[in-house]
């Protein structure tokens, strides 16, 4: 199913039919169109074979006019794989609206499935072939057979009644497993989680769809159940970030019994894309940005990774941090922000204005001063004398909180050994730091 809707948005499981073929899996394509991707039919069932042959899937592809003939030479190519010990390239059959009754003509009755009592009854009276079958009288055949035989008949003209195709609406995806033996140790259940996320991620890819929150369910030893979810910063295929995840949660809270059985399922989520600029070099990809974003937010802490924003507060160092986004829209208006950034920079070297390189956290200072003003500093970024100096600028605020009022001078300062740097008291802790240099 996943590699049929890797080609169609249609498509859908043939149902289940009584007798020989009663363990057969068969699936339903729309295949209309495809000469304008495939150039042609024949085009289609090669790139279809490959796929299949790519993911471990043998089997057979009949092109046909009805789902009923198409199933019926598909039937007759899977044969020979049954005696086959091996998997090799699907066998493939396109038939064209004209010749299809001269292809199911000399095919066995068999292949349309009749069922055990029907059958015996066609047997007897020597109908082993389609060409047999439809050489009788419709007639008498269906007085004599009963109705069961009319859909025979129709099977084999290809004039069954058949629906359109729907188009898949359940995204959920699942992998479930029955253990050999119990696992109560988190390395051998890595193991099966990995295959097991492996297959899942690969059927999303055939999909075009990526990984959502992923659904845990273990059955325990003594029939216990334990249900979680691991969430995802974003969208994935990569099966080593699940990985990593969900072996992250076992180990935080691991399970109170030996597993039996698992069961993986993910609601599958179409992937974040980004329509590029022709005139500017490609970005990275949205979901890389939001996968390393979230790993570097784990590692920071909560609220300490984005873009920084000034604030409205009157406190000099004062921002916040706001999400990061790669929204076509905003792509737009951070292109026209770069490009007025860029002139303003262009206009203040013009100008021979310096920018401000702010420390975080600023640097301890020790200070000598004369007359007040300071003579001469010393500290990791810079030591010396001072040769000119321009302040002090005060600055208060939040006197109403115990921890988080200031009240700061700042002076901007030109040391001997050529340092130009922002100079600041903290009247508060009664100490002296540099917390900018001027580039």
């Amino acid at each position: 199913m996943d590699l049929a809707l890797s080609f169609s948005p249609r498509a859908a499981l043939a149902p289940r039919e009584a007798g020989f073929f009663f363990c057969e899996g068969a699936v339903f394509l729309d295949a209309s169109g495809v000469a304008s991707l495939y150039r042609s039919e024949a085009g289609f069932a090669a790139a279809l074979s490959a796929r299949a042959q790519a993911t471990g899937l043998p089997g057979t592809i009949a092109i046909a006019s009805s789902r009923g003939v198409a199933r019926i030479v598909a039937r007759k190519l899977a044969i020979p794989l049954l005696h086959r010990t091996h998997g090799g390239v699907p066998e493939s059959a396109i038939l064209e609206p004209h010749d299809e009754a001269r292809a199911l003509a000399p095919l066995p009755i068999d292949l349309l499935a009749p069922g055990d009592g029907l059958a015996e009854q066609l047997t007897r009276f020597g109908v082993h072939t389609v060409r047999d079958l439809l050489a009788l009288p419709r007639g008498p055949l269906a007085q004599r057979l009963g109705p069961d035989v009319l859909g025979l008949l129709a099977r084999a003209r290809g004039r069954g009644v058949e629906p359109p195709l729907p188009e898949p609406r359940d995204l959920r995806l699942r992998e479930a497993i029955d253990l050999e033996h119990p696992i109560d140790m988190l390395e051998p259940l890595s193991f099966v989680l990995r295959g097991m996320l492996s297959r899942l991620t690969e059927r999303l890819v055939l999909r075009g769809l990526a990984s959502g929150p992923i659904d845990l369910a273990f059955e325990l030893c003594g029939g216990a159940r334990d249900d979680r979810r691991v969430g995802v910063a974003a969208p994935t295929r990569d099966h080593r970030v699940l990985l990593r995840l969900v072996t992250q949660a076992l180990e935080s809270q691991p399970p109170e019994a030996p597993i039996e059985a698992i069961t993986l399922s993910t609601l599958g989520v179409v992937p974040r894309s980004d329509q590029l600029d022709l005139f500017r070099n490609p970005g990275p990809d949205p979901a890389e940005i939001d996968r390393t974003l979230a790993e570097l937010e784990a590692l920071c802490g909560p609220g300490q990774v984005g873009a920084p924003a000034v604030v409205d507060d009157n406190h000099p160092c004062a921002f916040e941090l706001k999400p990061f986004s790669t929204d076509s829209s905003t792509n737009a208006a951070g292109a026209e922000a770069d490009t007025l950034a860029a002139d303003a920079l262009r206009e203040r070297e013009q100008l021979g204005h310096l920018a401000a390189r702010a420390l975080r956290p600023p640097v301890r200072a020790k200070v000598q001063l004369r007359g007040g003003q300071p003579e001469r500093i010393r500290s990791a970024v810079a030591c010396g004398e001072v040769l000119n100096i321009a302040g002090p600028w005060r600055s208060t605020g939040r006197w109403w909180s115990e921890k988080e009022r200031f009240a700061l001078d700042h002076f901007d300062v030109q040391v001997s050994d050529g340092t130009v740097l922002r100079l600041c008291f903290d009247w508060i802790a009664r100490s002296w730091q540099v917390d900018a240099i001027y580039d």
